[in-house]
């Protein structure tokens, strides 16, 4: 008896999560995995980078460090995670091809050339507000299938450690310039989550590491800020530095920054991963902004509040504020300066 009621619960629980993951793909993500909940296999690396010093002014991972370890304590009663990957890709990203050669599939629309100066996944409006409308219709569908069930959705925030549930939801597996790789669709791609106590089957984990000897991303860093593969020493990252850090920069960190305005590409543009795979995203709430992935640099020198609230409050670049962004635009036009012969 109490083996066949289990049979039951095991192939309802398959059924549901069978469910889940085609209602993802109808909202709009690419690809949908489900990841169960045990300890992060990557907890000692954690705290040994934390220790290190690597994260530089986010204290908000120490404060964090807990529940990354332990994702099943961040939501009381939660059993898995389903995780969706959304595609951000905006144009090829190997520079010895031109728009129009045979397999590039060129630029987006509305972009002649690759930015060179913000990184990719900021070229739209926040990536937050439209993958957290999308992970609320999950959740809602995640209800209706299980009725009763709890969620609670993340996209790039709190405590979660997203790459790792993506791995273990089967998505794809960790590189070593520490971005998630799918393999039909390269590291252009946000992760979102939704942890729920409902009973879906979890996928299998993907357990192959597709790296191999590759070193690209490694070699390419124009600042060196990989201390060993998987080991990103983020005060020398110019995501970190342009994004993240807090306060003004001394003249080390603007130099680091070189052209970079926000963020960096340079090790996913190298990556063979994405060369090969990668393809412009068609996704129309993901369209590009021509002020933000071209920005004047003179308009953030300006440093006035409302009008960058007004142009630019609902894209990422509200992440450092109208302080970082003038910050950020000091830096490239100081490097410009000193570029000149």
């Amino acid at each position: 008896m109490k083996k066949g009621v289990e049979q039951e619960r095991l192939a309802k629980a398959s059924r549901d999560g069978v469910e889940v993951k085609r209602r993802a793909l109808e909202v709009g993500f690419d690809a949908v995995g489900v990841a169960s909940l045990e300890p992060n296999a990557h907890a000692d690396e954690l705290d040994q980078w934390l220790d290190a010093g690597y994260a530089g002014t986010m204290t908000y991972l120490h404060r964090q460090a807990e529940q990354r370890k332990h994702p099943a304590r961040i939501m009381p009663g939660a059993r898995v995670a389903v995780v969706t990957l959304t595609n951000y890709f905006h144009g090829s990203t190997d520079p010895g091809r031109k728009p129009g050669d045979p397999g590039n599939p060129g630029l987006a629309p509305g972009v002649s050339r690759p930015s060179g100066k913000v990184a990719q996944y900021a070229w739209s409006a926040d990536y937050h507000e439209v993958l957290g409308r999308r992970l609320e219709r999950l959740a809602t569908a995640v209800r209706e299938i299980v009725p009763g069930a709890k969620t609670r959705c993340y996209v790039d925030a709190g405590p979660v450690p997203e790459r790792e549930l993506a791995q273990r939801a089967g998505l794809g597996w960790i590189g070593k310039n520490m971005m998630l790789i799918d393999p039909d669709r390269g590291s252009f791609t946000f992760i979102g989550v939704v942890l729920t106590d409902a009973d879906l089957t979890p996928d299998l984990p993907f357990e192959a590491d597709r790296c191999g000897t590759c070193r690209a991303c490694l070699d390419a860093c124009p600042t060196s800020a990989f201390v060993a593969p998987g080991v990103l020493d983020a005060r020398r990252c110019i995501s970190y530095l342009t994004i993240e850090h807090a306060g003004p920069f001394n003249e080390h960190d603007e130099r680091l920054v070189g052209e970079w305005l926000f963020g960096c590409d340079v090790c996913q543009d190298v990556c063979p991963w994405n060369v090969k795979f990668a393809r412009p995203t068609r996704d129309v709430e993901l369209h590009v902004r021509p002020e933000v992935a071209e920005p004047d640099l003179t308009a953030l020198l300006d440093g006035n509040p409302e009008p960058f609230q007004r142009r630019l409050g609902d894209t990422p670049f509200e992440r450092p504020g109208v302080a970082g962004m003038r910050r950020n635009a000091t830096a490239v036009l100081a490097n410009r300066r000193r570029a000149r012969p």
